[in-house]
């Protein structure tokens, strides 16, 4: 039987966690986390981090292994699961990774670009430059070094254009140069599961949560992390609504229904992202049996 990676995979709210953890213990194997904000071990209520007793059911790795100030990225996410499946596998025909994050699910089925690490000096350089120039400023230097990268950019999210800029100024290339986009083989088979709800049920999940972050004290776990908001990891959304809140910006109640749209859409963002890969089979959350026939029958 061929080593199998299972990755579990959909749009926020869905049910994923009771899925998985059910889906561990069947197969009594670790959940391999991919969220890209859970990994903080500072940000907890708003990212529906794994709570204590959900961790002592099933091993979770990556969830809360890392501060706000340390860096990280898809290409290192790739890597240091690559060395932990090598590991698992000796012990297990099975392995699951489960999360939302899609750069990160992408960089471990597929690959990601071998693109240089930034050295420390650049990175406190153009993070300083942002800070005093502002990211308009880093766009049109980004359009003169790397136009063709600049056409395809998200040129309102800082981390992307900063991290190309970084390449730019460290290699004397441009960004796009490092980019090959060719699929890795991998030495594992990839069953690749997805899951969803009615568009009406999965945003009264959404808005149900959102309140329930809150009764569970988001606004003061935002608070504490005020003095470090300008961190790329809290540009995330529940934490970015509460900041404007304390700013004066807007009414509590204002910044809550700000929260709950902005999630609604970005889980509307994730099911894009996804509909855009054949490989993944579509199940409702409820279907554990079938999921795991399903499984079984693809390994097999």
């Amino acid at each position: 039987m061929a080593k199998t990676l299972i990755v579990i995979t959909g749009p926020t709210a869905v049910g994923k966690t009771r899925l998985c953890l059910d889906i561990a213990r069947h197969f009594d194997i670790p959940i391999i986390n991919a969220d890209s904000r859970q990994i903080y071990k500072e940000l907890s209520i708003g990212t529906a981090k794994p709570t204590a007793e959900e961790q002592q059911l099933v091993k979770h790795y990556f969830v809360g292994t890392l501060s706000l100030q340390d860096y990280y990225s898809a290409s290192l996410f790739e890597s240091q699961v690559m060395d932990l499946l090598s590991t698992l596998f000796k012990h297990s025909d099975y392995a699951l990774m489960a999360g939302g994050s899609m750069m990160y699910i992408d960089a471990v089925c597929n690959g990601i670009d071998d693109i240089p690490t930034i050295d420390d000096e650049t990175r406190a350089t153009m993070k300083q430059r942002l800070a005093d120039e502002g990211l308009e400023r880093l766009c049109d230097e980004l359009r003169r070094l790397d136009p063709e990268y600049y056409e395809i950019v998200d040129r309102q999210n800082p981390k992307r254009v900063v991290h190309a800029l970084e390449i730019c100024t460290m290699t004397g290339r441009t960004y796009t140069s490092f980019r090959k986009r060719e699929k890795k083989a991998r030495p594992f088979r990839i069953v690749k599961i997805g899951l969803n709800r009615d568009r009406t049920e999965l945003y009264e999940r959404i808005n149900a949560r959102v309140d329930a972050m809150i009764k569970q004290g988001l606004l003061l776990e935002a608070q504490s992390l005020y003095q470090q908001r300008e961190q790329n990891a809290l540009n995330t959304v529940g934490y970015k609504e509460l900041f404007d809140y304390l700013d004066g910006r807007w009414s509590l109640d204002e910044a809550v229904e700000r929260i709950k749209g902005n999630t609604r859409r970005y889980a509307r963002k994730q099911l894009t992202w996804y509909k855009k890969d054949p490989l993944i089979r579509w199940f409702h959350p409820d279907q554990k049996k079938e999921i795991i026939d399903y499984i079984i029958t693809q390994a097999s």
